[in-house]
């Protein structure tokens, strides 16, 4: 990455955790040439000054060079919403739990900080789940969740693929997870992982009232419909977060989106490398 690189800079809820990373990296930014971009958000939550390489009370602007993520991968899958369909990529520094779309771990903080501002990374292009809605598109890279309020009684969803239902589940509910999402909500439903490069989506049920119901992976073109036949309303959640309820006898409308984000990743760390490293999956 070449001297003047405008750089967005995005960090988890708890300052006091990322504080001293944040000054390692604007420390290298002023070694480089490069300049942060704090928002205001940002610059409140750190106490943030102007200063060489520094820029405050900033506009999340799309045209940077780089996103750089201090936090896990609930502040990340924000960065990539935020930067969907822009090719801004994400480098992140795992400070959460689990951190499965982080570029390196706090341990690899300083190499990691120097290889992002350097631009010593390989992109990694994600699919999302983009889902219809009233106040315009909604995108998840991870999951699209539907599901009952609590309290309410057991819902009925169906969902149809291409215009032919393939399964209507007394539930608690339905997650439909892209490859990169497929190691959450989805692997808990009992669905399979989908490894980082497949193209489609699966969709499962979260705890099905029945002995047969199974996820089941799409195809990309697949148009998906979900319907809500409970006499209640539903959750939507979007990567873990609410957005908005689903009328009783509504449906909702949604279609694989290729291509949505960008994750750097160091060369040569593989998707399955990522896999055993978090989930022990591929342990012996």
């Amino acid at each position: 990455m070449s001297e003047g690189r405008q750089v967005t800079v995005m960090t988890h809820s708890v300052p006091e955790q990322t504080d001293p990373a944040l000054r390692r990296l604007i420390a290298e930014a002023q070694r480089v040439g490069a300049t942060l971009r704090f928002d205001p958000e940002e610059t409140a939550k750190h106490g943030i000054r102007a200063q060489p390489s520094v820029e405050v009370d900033a506009d999340v602007s799309d045209d940077v060079a780089l996103c750089v993520v201090l936090g896990g991968d609930g502040t990340i899958l924000r960065a990539l919403r935020h930067y969907a369909c822009t090719r801004v990529p994400v480098f992140a520094v795992n400070f959460g739990e689990v951190g499965f779309l982080a570029t390196v771990t706090q341990d690899e903080l300083d190499e990691g900080i120097k290889r992002a501002l350097a631009g010593e990374f390989e992109l990694l292009h994600l699919p999302a789940i983009l889902v219809e809605g009233e106040a315009g598109p909604l995108r998840a890279f991870n999951d699209v969740a539907a599901h009952r309020k609590a309290g309410d009684r057991v819902a009925k969803i169906a969902y149809a693929l291409d215009g032919e239902e393939v399964g209507s589940v007394r539930c608690d509910g339905l997650v439909v997870a892209t490859p990169a999402g497929s190691t959450g909500y989805n692997l808990a439903n009992g669905g399979p992982v989908m490894a980082w490069g497949v193209a489609g989506f699966v969709v499962s049920f979260i705890a099905p009232h029945s002995l047969t119901a199974r996820a089941l992976v799409a195809a990309p073109a697949n148009d998906l419909m979900i319907h809500n036949r409970s006499r209640d309303a539903l959750e939507l959640a979007i990567d873990g977060h609410y957005a908005r309820d689903i009328a009783p006898g509504a449906s909702l409308h949604g279609r694989f989106e290729d291509d949505a984000g960008t994750i750097a990743q160091l060369p040569g760390y593989s998707f399955y490398e990522r896999l055993r490293e978090k989930f022990g999956l591929l342990a012996h």
